[in-house]
């Protein structure tokens, strides 16, 4: 009787329920449409940017479309170099160095070279420029959850790897039962901060000049770029408005309910008894159609992967360690890309001196003074952020009812192009009396502060309740919960969010240092605007040098105070089962 009686006072779903869920998917259809039909589309030496409202919609869905298909490649990117780094010893000796150089390369040292190349790649159409363009984007995503991943594999505990090998799991179990659960807070997180990375250059990346000529493709991005050209402040306007409804929507609709899906895997000793759940989450549970859908997936994953092997029960006292035998066909691909990636670099290498050599000993000298002053912005917008996001980023990741309130903004600030709106940030610099000088430091923080904030966020989300309970047993408080604690706990997160925020940061100087207001051009002496200008040029002599010293400069601050760092925190702050 009580079953029956449940079951006939549940509401039951209603039928604009299942025509909402129907019209979503046929506008990803049309949307996805759209997209490959711009793609097909011939190659354009001048693209005309309308700058009215109604174009912005269609605008608005391409920039989104690159952003997630870059976004798309740089989570399969992350799974697969994060976990090779991880379990292969002899990888993990370049991969890792690897992450570094490319993490240090500004956009503009991929884009002349990748653009010239897809587009002779594809003459006859525009997906060599869409390529370029997503490609850019990727190089904005990607270092950030790759190294967040890697971090995340090297701290779970090992007895949760033991019992793994108890129950027979293979790679895929292990991977889906134990590593992608103990790290999807971080990289949920770090996703989130990744994805505004890739926002942060879209004016670039969607607008590129080289030389006299102009590469642009359709977008959010160019039709800010344009506006600020023109000088268009009602364009400009719209533009930011399209940018905020964007991040917003995508925010409420895809990352807000990934997050709250991810508590769950909580590293507890008790759980909280309360399966928590978004409103879209509560809204998609009442549709039939979306649990016939899910019914349907988890029949054919449970085809496609079979069910792990029964616990053996002789396990010894063996430690629970990677493979490290491939078999023979592993060997033979290894070796192969070991030579392709070897012949690849040599070329590079050649091509590389051949640039290099005809850069005069004053531009040497030049490229090293813009680099210490440089640096000295680096370090302030990295210093000046740790400040506010660490105690922020804490009483975040304890309070998610205060997470769930304060998501909203802060993803939406996080993720908004900060270059957008640089113009009106440098003329409210200019009213004080300032100047561009020390006035790229706020405008590089907008871009890398939120590395940080997301990276110990995540950490502070993550600590286990039962250890906030023992702090609150023992009446740890004040400065001394601080640093007996807090820090601690959040330490591996916060060298996390140093190391790609200082990445980060030295990216940004390329636009924080190069800005151009009302058709005026303001510029510092810094890398950042040397890298801009002899990209604007068409220098490729000196805009290889420049970034050549950049890649240098960011990889010995990586290796040799980074890391470092980042050992201490896996050694000494790490929760273990």
């Amino acid at each position: 009787m009580i079953t029956r009686h449940s079951s006939s006072v549940q509401e039951r779903p209603k039928l604009w329920f299942e025509a909402v869920i129907i019209l979503g998917l046929g506008a990803l259809v049309l949307g996805g449409a759209q997209v490959a039909s711009e793609w097909r589309q011939p190659l354009r030496q001048t693209v005309d940017i309308d700058l009215s409202v109604w174009a912005l919609p269609k605008y608005a869905l391409f920039s989104l479309a690159r952003g997630w298909i870059a976004y798309f490649f740089s989570l399969l990117f992350t799974l697969l170099v994060a976990s090779w780094a991880f379990y292969d010893e002899r990888a993990r000796r370049y991969v890792l160095p690897a992450l570094d150089v490319l993490q240090s390369i500004p956009v503009l040292g991929f884009l002349p070279a990748l653009v010239l190349a897809l587009v002779a790649l594809f003459p006859h159409s525009n997906a060599g420029l869409e390529l370029a363009c997503v490609l850019s984007i990727f190089t904005g995503q990607v270092w950030n959850m790759a190294f967040s991943y890697y971090d995340s594999l090297r701290g779970v505990p090992p007895d949760y790897r033991m019992l793994g090998r108890l129950y027979g799991f293979n790679w895929w179990h292990r991977f889906w039962k134990i590593e992608l659960p103990f790290g999807a807070q971080g990289l949920l997180y770090n996703s989130m901060v990744s994805m505004a990375g890739g926002w942060f250059f879209l004016s670039i990346t969607e607008a590129f000049k080289l030389g006299d000529q102009d590469f642009r493709v359709p977008g959010i991005g160019s039709y800010m770029s344009v506006a600020t050209d023109r000088g268009d402040v009602h364009a400009q306007f719209l533009g930011v408005i399209a940018m905020g409804v964007v991040i917003l929507t995508v925010d409420r609709l895809v990352w807000w309910p990934l997050v709250v899906w991810s508590r769950k895997f909580k590293l507890d000793d008790f759980g909280s008894g309360v399966t928590e759940q978004s409103g879209l989450q509560r809204w998609l549970a009442r549709s039939r159609a979306t649990q016939a859908a899910v019914q349907f997936f988890g029949r054919m994953f449970d085809r496609l992967v079979p069910p792990p092997k029964p616990p053996v029960l002789n396990t010894g006292t063996a430690a629970v360690s990677a493979p490290t035998a491939p078999n023979r066909l592993r060997q033979v691909i290894y070796r192969l890309f070991v030579v392709v990636l070897v012949a690849g670099l040599a070329w590079g290498a050649v091509r590389l001196v051949m640039l290099l050599i005809v850069v005069k000993p004053g531009d040497w000298g030049e490229i090293l003074y813009c680099t210490a002053l440089s640096f000295l912005r680096v370090l302030a917008a990295v210093g000046l952020g740790t400040l506010w996001t660490v105690p922020v980023g804490i009483w975040i990741g304890l309070n998610p009812r205060l997470s769930s309130r304060l998501q909203p903004f802060i993803q939406f600030v996080a993720s908004f192009p900060a270059p957008m709106i640089y113009p009106w940030i440098l003329t409210l610099v200019l009213l004080v009396g300032g100047s561009l000088q020390w006035g790229a430091v706020p405008l590089i923080m907008m871009g890398t502060q939120w590395y940080i904030l997301f990276n110990v966020a995540a950490s502070a989300a993550a600590i286990p309740n039962d250890m906030v309970s023992c702090s609150d047993i023992l009446r740890l408080a004040g400065w001394t919960r601080w640093r007996k604690f807090l820090l601690p706990a959040v330490f591996p997160g916060l060298v996390t969010g140093w190391i790609t925020a200082a990445g980060g940061a030295w990216n940004a100087t390329i636009v924080s240092e190069y800005v151009q207001v009302g058709g005026k051009l303001y510029a510092a002496t810094g890398l950042g605007a040397l890298i801009s200008r002899a990209s604007n040029d068409g220098s490729f002599p000196k805009l290889a040098a420049a970034v050549l010293v950049m890649a240098v400069v960011v990889v010995g601050i990586n290796r040799l105070l980074w890391r470092r760092l980042q050992t201490v925190a896996n050694d000494r702050c790490r929760f273990l089962a």
